[in-house]
């Protein structure tokens, strides 16, 4: 008996007789629905010593805030899932670079400020804060409604004696905040940040910072001796100097690097 093709809805099409062009004992070897069945090639084996020497260029995803002592560059991760605080006693030309770099990252900025005409300039060179950086009042920073997918970054710059943010950091939302010089609430700031850091300041001040944040004796008789651009950035027993370079539109911008303001 000549055996009848398959017809309906659910047959595999058929042209110019393709299927009696197979012969019949190794049509049932057909795989069906993978298409065309490739060349064949030998596997790709490596042997236990090879395998060791394979790696990828995986590096930290945030925002490039210099290079530090060999070069590398220098990253800080301000998108995170968790609250993350970090205190920078330091120039406001450093808090300005970063807000712009993490701005050009996707992030929401918002600026907590006494003095709202030393970030004009930025507000108007970044759209009239339309384009991912506003400016307000102390004390009047609104809910962000940080996500995922429009993470932000609170800059508080209000001078020595900060008052208790209105905006605290949670998911998503990382809060920055510049303390020109050592103050009576730096303690209590350098205890809860997550990340500290610090730039040239007086000895008797380093002497006080070396206390809180366990520094040993090089850093705090080099703290004094930084010059403009360079911070100690300190994370739990992480010390690490970075220089930040700015690039010619900051300079344009913002200027050169700069502890004073």
């Amino acid at each position: 008996m000549t055996p009848q093709p398959a017809t309906g809805p659910g047959a595999p099409s058929r042209s110019d007789g393709a299927q009696a062009a197979v012969p019949r004992r190794g049509r049932g070897l057909l795989p069906h629905g993978f298409g065309l069945l490739g060349p064949r090639n030998a596997r790709h084996v490596l042997s236990a010593e090879q395998v060791a020497t394979l790696a990828l260029p995986i590096g930290d995803d945030g925002v490039v805030i210099g290079v530090d002592t060999e070069g590398r560059p220098a990253v800080l991760g301000l998108n995170r899932p968790t609250p993350y605080d970090i205190v920078l006693i330091g120039g406001l030309w450093t808090a300005q670079v970063l807000a712009l770099r993490a701005a050009a990252t996707g992030a929401r900025v918002a600026v907590e400020t006494g003095r709202p005409q030393a970030w004009a300039q930025m507000v108007h060179a970044m759209g009239g804060g339309q384009n991912g950086l506003a400016v307000y009042e102390v004390g009047r920073v609104p809910p962000q409604g940080a996500s995922a997918g429009t993470p932000v970054l609170v800059v508080r710059d209000c001078g020595m004696r900060p008052p208790r943010g209105r905006v605290a950091s949670g998911p998503w939302q990382a809060v920055l905040t510049l303390l020109p010089y050592l103050s009576p609430v730096a303690p209590r700031l350098i205890r809860q940040a997550r990340l500290v850091g610090v730039q040239r300041i007086s000895p008797d001040e380093a002497l006080e910072v070396g206390r809180a944040l366990t520094l040993s004796r090089e850093n705090v008789e080099a703290l004094p001796t930084l010059v403009d651009g360079f911070t100690l950035w300190c994370a739990n027993r992480d010390r690490q100097y970075v220089m930040t370079q700015p690039t010619d539109a900051e300079i344009g911008l913002l200027g050169t690097p700069r502890r004073m303001d």
